[in-house]
């Protein structure tokens, strides 16, 4: 590997948060590794090259199944070992929580090999569960599930009980263990020998996590039962008969929990609640630790709400030892461990690759030859020697007066005492003198913040061919980091510094917090766009809640989707799904395409009747608006020649 790519792979992190998935070859394209062997590679460039022959533009998602799989299997050897080295007495299963991303294509494959390990399901609504009831499960994995319930929800529960799966009613709320008792006594009287749901109650612990979702844990969450609520469901399941039914305990703390110490000491209360209630003489079998098992998206491996300060293993090791702990002071069966960690099965699996589609100019430039008149007002002349004599002793003291200056220029404007031309050549002079102050600052061994804050007025915004809203909508609306890497040239040293904006028309459509080892970048570093050449991005680990949490701002689609996979020849594009086309995004809005057609036809007809289009035109049009119906929303992409 040279060592330009040993910079670019260190400038990007890639060895911090890529889990040992992502490299990049000797062509300087980034590559994802096959779990099984990390010798089988996919080289990302050449995918969207092949995709582009097939006549599929950027932005397209591109699934790596086999990702998918590396973590399942992660996840169970971590667990697996944890359970052998501590001697724990019980299993370990996990449900992967459809919310995370609910596409078939991702749910199916999860299950391909997760079943393997008897991995189930977890649904919290009832479109997810009636989904799910229909999916091949492997027969002793379980069907948990969360969520608010009503009568038909509930009934849903039971009609897969009696379709053989191993449900799990998890009781959020007193009134769900009403239904369930109602529909158990309806179902035993037409059918005794019926396989009827197993019950779970959800406990609202004192314990909270870490991080932007800490208040799913804690005793002001919106979910779960408290421990007088707990007891009068093992009571009325003990006066009805039943108290067989209830197997499971549950919590959940809340999604990227970043700091291992909250989770063990959640794990401590947990264990010590699910033992008081083994006492009892109840017979749970699990205890679910709910999700929450957090991405190191910054490679940081620290409790920045970005990364995490433990691994999979760490994870396993601290749940399986605080929980036998507690167990055996308590003398109780060691419970049979459920998991919620669908983030980190999923985020690594799908990347979303765009094109720069243009740079958006950040500063004043001169579009022909400037020359200095006489009759040049002394403000811009003042500005011009300060561009002509700045150098690396003076250039804070020249900055701090072109600052000034362009204060002067701007209030003389306003008062009417200089043209337009002479401010025209005023900001051009004062963005010339940023650009040598900012080079002489960035030579220094220490920059001053003042220099810090220019770079980031002065960087380069590069317009990419995505939404922000509907592709990366955490890091719109929670500030949640992504690496965001080229795919192609990281042989060659990024010379530019840039924020990415993307196509909405919305100011909040930016991209301008990256990852780094130590900090939050405000500026990432990227190549210089080259006529007649694509420049293509990644934005990594998008698999978990991007998908589904994703909106319509802007009427914007989804995105073109490839599923890929990694063998000994490089790249196979197994299956290749359109992404939205106008017509499905309007409605989404309830716009009916045909009515719009055929409205605009009428429209277009008149002005063929009335003289003011003449047939041929007036034809073009409709055929012109009827085809667009079927057009991708993104752009099309472009060489950077035509702007």
């Amino acid at each position: 590997m040279s060592s330009i790519i040993e910079q670019t792979v260190e400038t990007y992190g890639i060895e911090n948060w890529g889990a040992g998935y992502f490299g990049v070859n000797r062509k300087g394209n980034l590559i994802v590794k096959a779990p099984e062997n990390d010798g089988l590679t996919a080289d990302v460039k050449e995918i969207i090259d092949d995709l582009q022959k097939r006549g599929i533009g950027t932005p397209i998602l591109l699934r790596f199944p086999q990702l998918l799989f590396g973590q399942i299997r992660k996840l169970q050897t971590a667990f697996k070992k944890a359970i052998r080295e501590f001697d724990y007495e019980g299993g370990h299963l996990c449900v992967y929580p459809m919310k995370v991303n609910q596409n078939r294509a991702v749910i199916e494959e999860y299950l391909k090999e997760g079943s393997r390990y008897n991995f189930g399901l977890e649904a919290g609504s009832k479109a997810e569960l009636y989904a799910a009831i229909a999916l091949e499960q492997s027969k002793d994995s379980l069907l948990v599930l969360n969520g608010f319930k009503d009568r038909d929800f509930v009934k849903l529960a039971f009609a897969g009980a009696g379709a053989g799966k191993n449900v799990v009613i998890v009781i959020e709320k007193m009134s769900e263990l009403a239904h369930t008792l109602s529909l158990v006594e309806e179902f035993t009287s037409e059918s005794p020998e019926a396989k009827l749901p197993m019950i779970g109650v959800r406990v609202k612990l004192y314990s909270k996590g870490s991080g932007k979702w800490e208040k799913s844990g804690g005793e002001a969450a919106k979910f779960g039962l408290t421990t007088t609520e707990i007891l009068d469901v093992i009571r009325q399941l003990q006066e009805a008969g039943r108290v067989d039914m209830l197997k499971l305990l549950h919590f959940h703390i809340g999604s990227q929990l970043t700091d291992i110490k909250r989770i063990k000491n959640a794990m401590k209360e947990a264990a010590r609640t699910y033992s008081k209630i083994r006492q009892m003489g109840i017979p749970i079998e699990f205890l679910d630790v709910g999700g929450g098992m957090a991405v190191d998206y910054d490679g940081s491996r620290t409790s920045f709400e970005s990364s995490a300060n433990y691994n999979a293993q760490e994870f396993a090791n601290d749940v399986i030892y605080v929980i036998k702990t507690v167990c055996d002071d308590e003398n109780v069966p060691h419970p049979t461990i459920i998991q919620e960690s669908g983030r980190y099965l999923s985020a690594y699996h799908a990347i979303l690759v765009t094109n720069v589609q243009d740079e958006i100019e950040a500063v004043a430039e001169d579009i022909s030859p400037m020359e200095i008149d006489e009759d040049d007002p002394q403000v811009v002349k003042e500005l011009h020697d300060l561009r002509e004599t700045i150098n690396s002793k003076n250039y804070r003291e020249y900055y701090h007066d072109a600052l000034e200056h362009r204060d002067e220029l701007f209030t003389m404007f306003n008062l009417g005492l200089i043209t337009l031309e002479d401010k025209g050549k005023g900001e051009v002079l004062f963005w010339d003198i940023c650009e040598k102050a900012d080079a002489f600052a960035q030579q220094k061994k220490y920059v001053s913040e003042e220099f810090d804050d220019l770079r980031r007025l002065m960087c380069a915004k590069y317009l990419a061919n995505f939404s922000v809203f509907r592709s990366m909508p955490d890091n719109w609306a929670l500030e949640q980091l992504f690496p965001i890497i080229p795919i192609h040239k990281l042989n060659k040293k990024p010379t530019e510094y840039a924020t990415l904006c993307d196509i909405t028309c919305d100011s909040d459509g930016i991209v301008d917090k990256f990852i780094d080892l130590h900090d939050v970048k405000t500026v990432l570093e990227l190549h210089k766009l080259a006529a007649n050449e694509p420049y293509y991005l990644a934005m990594m680990l998008v698999g978990a809640y991007q998908e589904v949490m994703g909106n319509n701002h802007n009427l914007f689609g989804v995105p073109h989707e490839a599923h890929i996979f990694i063998g000994e020849d490089g790249h196979i594009i197994r299956k290749v799904i359109s992404g939205g086309t106008l017509s499905d995004a309007l409605e989404t809005a309830r716009f009916d395409a045909v009515q719009l057609r055929d409205t605009y036809r009428k429209t277009v007809m008149k002005r063929i009747d009335t003289g003011d289009l003449s047939t041929k035109t007036g034809s073009q049009l409709i055929e012109f608006y009827e085809d667009q119906a079927e057009s991708y929303t993104y752009l099309t992409m472009h060489s950077n020649e035509e702007k």
